[in-house]
C-alpha cells in the first residue's frame, strides 16, 4: 500500500502523502474499530447528510414536475413570505418559550432526583425507585397525550370529577390557552425526569468517598457535602447538558405538541413544527415549509455557538 501511495501525483504533497500513511496504518492495525463505526457513520451520512441536498428547495418554488434541480429559483421570496405573515411572530415565540420552559424545568428536576437518588442508603429501595421513575420514559407520546386526555376530559376525567365534589367548575384543560405550557412541560418532566437522571448519577459516582471522609470529619452536614461536593462534580455535566439543551432551543416534541393541539389552544400550541407540518405536508408548500425549517435550524446552530462561546468565555465548562 505504501508503495501505490508513492506513485501519486506530484500535486499531493510530501504531508498529505505522510497524512495518506497513517491512516493506511491505522486502517490496517485497527480494521476492527473502523468496522464496528462504520455503520454509525452511514447512519449519519445517509439520514444526516444526504438530506442536506434538498435544502435548496429553500430557495425555490418547488414543481413536482420539474423536480427539485429544475424548479424555478425564487432566492428569499419564502423566507420573506413567512416573516411578513400576521403569525410567524406568535409562532417564533411560542416555540423559543416552551422551549425555555421545558429547559428550565427539566434540568433542575434531573439534578435534584439525581442527588435524591444518590444519597439513597438502601439499595433494594434505590433500585425500585429508579424502575419506577424510569418507566414513563418507555410510554410512547401517543398513548401519553391519550392518558392526559382520558384524566383530563370535562366530562368523564377523573380530575374534573375531582373539582366537581370540591365544589369547583369543570376545566376543558385541553381548550385552556394559559394551560397548555403547563400541561405540555409538566407532562414531559413527569416522563423524561427519571431517565434523564442516568446522566447525573453516572457522573456522581466518580466522586472519590475520600471527599465525603474528609469533609465528614471536619463536620460537614448532609446539606453541605451535596453543596460542597456533590454539585461541584456534576457541574460540568450539567453545562454540557444545557448547552446541548439551549441548542435545540427552537425544537419541540412534534408529535405532543400536535396531539395536544385544538382549535381552542391555537394560540399557545402553534409551533413551528406543527406549522410546517400543516403548510408542507397538509397544504403541500414544500418550499415555503422548507424555508421556515432552514430558519428553525440556523436558529438553533446560531444558539449553541453563542451559548458555549459565553460558557468558554467565563471559563466554565463548554462543548468545544
Amino acid at each position: 500500500m505504501a508503495s501505490a501511495l508513492d506513485q501519486l501525483p506530484s500535486v499531493i504533497t510530501k504531508e498529505r502523502r505522510t497524512v495518506l500513511r497513517r491512516l493506511a496504518l491505522a486502517l490496517k492495525n485497527h480494521w476492527g474499530l473502523y468496522v464496528l463505526f462504520a455503520p454509525a457513520a452511514l447512519y449519519y451520512v445517509v439520514f444526516h447528510y444526504l438530506p442536506l441536498y434538498g435544502v435548496q428547495l429553500a430557495f425555490k418554488d418547488y414543481s413536482i414536475a420539474r423536480g427539485i434541480w429544475g424548479s424555478r429559483w425564487v432566492g428569499t421570496e419564502n423566507f420573506e413570505q413567512f416573516f411578513s405573515s400576521w403569525g410567524a411572530s406568535t409562532i417564533i415565540f411560542n416555540t423559543f418559550i416552551l422551549s425555555l420552559y421545558e429547559i428550565a424545568a427539566n434540568i433542575p428536576t434531573n439534578v435534584v432526583l439525581a442527588l435524591m437518588l444518590n444519597w439513597i442508603g438502601l439499595l433494594t429501595y434505590k433500585k425500585v425507585v429508579q424502575t419506577v421513575i424510569y418507566a414513563p420514559h418507555f410510554i410512547s407520546t401517543v398513548v401519553l397525550v391519550g392518558i392526559m386526555s382520558v384524566l383530563l376530559s370535562p366530562t368523564a376525567g377523573v380530575v374534573n370529577s375531582l373539582l366537581a365534589k370540591l365544589g369547583g367548575r369543570t376545566i376543558y384543560f385541553f381548550g385552556e390557552v394559559g394551560l397548555f405550557r403547563h400541561l405540555f412541560v409538566w407532562s414531559t418532566v413527569w416522563q423524561q425526569t427519571g431517565w434523564g437522571t442516568i446522566i447525573f448519577l453516572a457522573a456522581l459516582s466518580g466522586v472519590n468517598p475520600e471527599l465525603y471522609e474528609a469533609a465528614r470529619i471536619d463536620g460537614a452536614t448532609k446539606p453541605q457535602l451535596i453543596w460542597y461536593i456533590d454539585l461541584p462534580t456534576i457541574l460540568p455535566t450539567i453545562m454540557v447538558v444545557t448547552l446541548l439543551s439551549l441548542g435545540q432551543a427552537m425544537s419541540i416534541n412534534f408529535e405532543k405538541a400536535l396531539l395536544m393541539q385544538t382549535p381552542l389552544n391555537l394560540e399557545t400550541s402553534e409551533v413551528i413544527q406543527t406549522y410546517v407540518y400543516k403548510r408542507g405536508i397538509a397544504g403541500f408548500q414544500v418550499s415555503y415549509a422548507t424555508a421556515v425549517g432552514l430558519f428553525q435550524g440556523a436558529v438553533n446552530a446560531f444558539m449553541i455557538v453563542t451559548f458555549n462561546y459565553l460558557a468558554r468565555s467565563a471559563r466554565v465548562t463548554s462543548l468545544w
